[in-house]
């Protein structure tokens, strides 16, 4: 779907002008020698937007669905000098940096979540508003599809996840309900796996919480994609390649993602000497500093220009000294 349009149409960068100029002061302090990490490219928004505000940026393009990988090398095919495009996964930074043959960095982006290509090709399976097949994997070439998940996993597996995941209150009815019609037919599509959610969440929920599978979709795409234990391994895994005075900002779009930023970041900005001990010893010093209050969120006027920012939660933080456990301390 939408395959035919040119990509900077199909897609519309959640935070933009806040997300570059958070990263400016880095990028500029390092003036040649800059180097960003887009670690969620997608279709090469954000990246297409600070190649050609800082023409002598060089920028590492990661992620792990090659579709978007294509589309955003096409985008950006005018910085191929300036740019490298790698095939991996987000917790991977400290490995392709390496490869690359980069020490340390001055920015790390993460837009987290599924993203708009993603949502519009029908024929992977992550929306619930049109029958497609049930697949939800962001990296098509391994892995398990969400059929794999809905129609091997116990009932029990599948409660956990889509009460954990997803945060959905009916998670019981519903993992009942796949273990019931699995039994007669096993899921292929997204519209098999909707009915059967249809069937057992009161028609009164659907009303006030939005779509009945809104909540079992996100959690089968969690636990396809393991997305949240690589984000654990990742945001540390950036703050560990970031240089002083670099800068990591993150975009989230649930409380289970930012729940994890949160608290890598929060971890950073204190001290982590033990509780009364009775000298700060220079390691025990916080390392980061917060560039934004709390969270921030996308304007009225954002919103109304894309309304998959609407839930966007964006977190920012500054390296402010070396650590013993970075990356080639």
């Amino acid at each position: 779907m939408g395959e035919e349009r040119p990509t900077e149409e199909r897609h519309i960068p959640v935070l933009l002008d806040r997300c570059i100029n958070l990263l400016a002061p880095a990028i500029e302090s390092a003036g040649e020698g800059a180097v960003v990490v887009d670690a969620t490219l997608g279709m090469g928004g954000h990246s297409e937007a600070m190649l050609q505000r800082f023409n002598k940026l060089h920028l590492v393009g990661i992620d792990r669905d090659q579709q978007a990988l294509r589309l955003a090398g096409e985008r950006l095919a005018a910085f191929r000098n300036r740019t490298d495009l790698v095939h991996a996964v987000y917790d991977e930074i400290p490995s392709v940096l390496e490869d690359l043959g980069f020490d340390k960095v001055h920015g790390i982006l993460f837009d987290l979540g599924v993203s708009s290509l993603q949502l519009d090709e029908r024929n992977r399976g992550f929306a619930y508003s049109y029958d497609a097949p049930l697949d939800m994997r962001m990296d098509t070439s391994t892995g398990q599809s969400a059929a794999d998940v809905v129609n091997t996993y116990s009932e029990e597996e599948l409660r956990r996840i889509i009460r954990s995941w997803g945060e959905e209150k009916f998670a019981g009815r519903i993992a009942s309900a796949i273990v019931a019609a699995r039994g007669t037919k096993p899921f292929g599509t997204t519209g098999e796996l909707v009915d059967v959610i249809r069937s057992v969440v009161p028609a009164g929920a659907a009303r006030t919480g939005g779509h009945p599978a809104k909540r079992t979709f996100q959690a089968l795409r969690i636990e396809v994609n393991e997305e949240l234990s690589v984000l654990t391994r990742a945001i540390p895994a950036a703050l560990g390649s970031i240089a002083v005075q670099g800068r990591v900002v993150v975009m989230s779009y649930h409380s289970l993602e930012d729940k994890i930023v949160k608290a890598a970041f929060t971890a950073g900005t204190r001290s982590s000497a033990p509780v009364g001990f009775p000298v700060e010893l220079e390691e025990h010093k916080p390392y980061l500093k917060t560039l934004t209050k709390g969270t921030e969120a996308p304007t009225d006027q954002e919103i109304a220009d894309n309304p998959r920012a609407a839930s966007a939660k964006l977190r920012a933080v500054e390296r402010t000294r070396t650590s013993p456990t970075d990356r080639n301390a």
